[in-house]
């Protein structure tokens, strides 16, 4: 396939650092020759210096045959433009841009976006979907990380392994055994800093971070197998009233179980713009990292707190000050992948990264065809898919013990005609199954041929 990526910044650049790795066409085009220096350093892709809404750069980057474009500048506009240029001129014929403003993105203007008009096939939020992870991780306040698949029938969940862990220095074989029921299966395990896919003789370590794929009717049940005790949300305070902090503070307003929050904003506008969109939300105007103004907002009091600031070095601090006054689960907006192994030490307890939210979001759409949902982990280091499985598909009429998958893959959750099943050796995958699978970076163009969705399906 033969994509062109406009805007190599971080997301550019994981972006094209994916899809290069599975053997696609890639070039990048980026007004910065500095940033385009670096990725075709780096990465196996051509790069183009220039504005990519001009019409003579696109054709030198070789939009004339072109399959798909990702328009992912700093700019809304030039992203726009870039898509509106790419189907007038080039017919290109998928067009995905990124999109910051929230004006662009009110459902009532929605209709923008027809081929007829600004021919945009789909639209990416990066503060949407940092906002929607947000909430995941309030959900699960016992796990760093975490994702829904199986339309909400399983979720990854990411578990810091410490010395009271029941089941430490137990081979994971034996968990089958000594929980028989339970449908859930360790897809990752970091441990000293690589992750890996373990096997069932591994044993699981204090220190050791988990990537566990889990039935949701078995995430309690899980949690205390693992040692983690799941916290009810009632209190939460959002530092930062930004667009991501306005999104979460707007959903917490709308659910059931009615959680109370307050919002810290230290920009005077953007904090009288919070406090008149919020119905029950109190918006206190005023500094993250002040610890009197953390007091009057009940700090000690909350069950969580979301550092959600444009700055993520003030995130990182306002998230210890108010572990420091007491609140129990700090989470923290974090860009910079360097800050995240000073989470554990500082006592920080879950992150958000919006350069890999939106690489995921990115990338679900990439995996166009049978491909459902796509879930960066790390630092790009592996991916969870959940997909369709074909009747072309080698592994279709296979049990999972006969599928020789590669080494760094491992299925951690099926769904049967609607219902999500236990994953066992035995377990025969048929075409309309769906599976989620975690599988290292290097291994995903094998599985992506095993599900013969790659080009076949774009």
């Amino acid at each position: 396939m033969k994509v062109i990526i406009c805007g190599a910044g971080q997301v550019g650049w994981q972006i094209a650092r994916h899809l290069s790795g599975e053997r696609n066409d890639v070039t990048v085009v980026d007004s910065n020759p500095d940033l385009v220096r670096r990725a075709t350093d780096t990465l196996d892709v051509q790069g183009i210096a220039g504005f990519a809404s001009y019409p003579d750069v696109l054709d030198k980057a070789g939009a004339r045959d072109a399959d798909m474009i990702i328009a992912a500048t700093y700019s809304d506009e030039v992203n726009m433009v870039t898509c509106q240029v790419a189907h007038s001129i080039f017919a290109i014929p998928r067009k995905i841009a990124r999109l910051r403003s929230q004006s662009y993105l009110t459902a009532i203007y929605s209709d923008l976006y027809r081929r007829d008009h600004l021919p945009i096939d789909v639209v990416i939020s990066p503060e949407k979907e940092v906002a929607e992870a947000a909430l995941q991780r309030l959900s699960a306040p016992a796990a760093f990380d975490t994702e829904r698949f199986l339309e909400g029938g399983a979720q990854l969940l990411g578990l810091t392994i410490d010395e009271h862990c029941p089941i430490i220095n137990t081979p994971l074989r034996q968990l089958s055994d000594l929980f028989s029921t339970l449908r859930s299966v360790v897809v990752g395990i970091r441990r000293e800093g690589t992750l890996f896919a373990p096997e069932p003789r591994d044993q699981i370590f204090a220190g050791d971070a988990c990537y566990v794929l889990v039935h949701a009717d078995d995430i309690q049940r899980t949690l205390e197998i693992f040692g983690k005790a799941q916290r009810k949300q009632e209190r939460v305070v959002v530092l930062g009233g930004g667009n991501v902090g306005l999104a979460v503070a707007r959903a917490l307003e709308t659910r059931a179980d009615r959680i109370r929050a307050k919002v810290i904003e230290k920009d005077r506008a953007a904090a009288e713009r919070a406090a008149d969109a919020l119905e029950r939300t109190i918006v206190l105007h005023g500094d993250a990292l002040d610890t009197a103004l953390l007091r009057e907002a009940g700090i000690g009091r909350a069950d969580a707190v979301l550092c959600v600031t444009d700055d993520e070095k003030t995130n990182l601090l306002a998230a210890v000050r108010a572990k420091a006054e007491g609140c129990p689960m700090a989470i923290a907006l974090i860009n910079d992948p360097t800050l995240v192994p000073l989470m554990e030490p500082m006592g920080v307890d879950a992150h958000i990264n919006p350069r890999a939210t939106t690489v995921s979001s990115i990338l679900r759409h990439i995996r166009h065809g049978r491909v459902r949902s796509v879930y960066s982990i790390g630092d790009a280091e592996a991916e969870v898919i959940e997909a369709e499985v074909l009747s072309t598909s080698s592994i279709a009429g296979r049990m999972i013990r006969e599928i020789e998958f590669p080494e760094g893959v491992l299925v951690g959750a099926a769904m049967k005609d609607g219902e999500v099943v236990k994953i066992r050796g035995d377990l025969r995958i048929e075409e309309g199954d769906r599976i989620v699978m975690f599988a290292l970076a290097k291994d995903v163009p094998e599985v992506e041929r095993l599900l013969q969705v790659s080009i076949d399906f774009f």
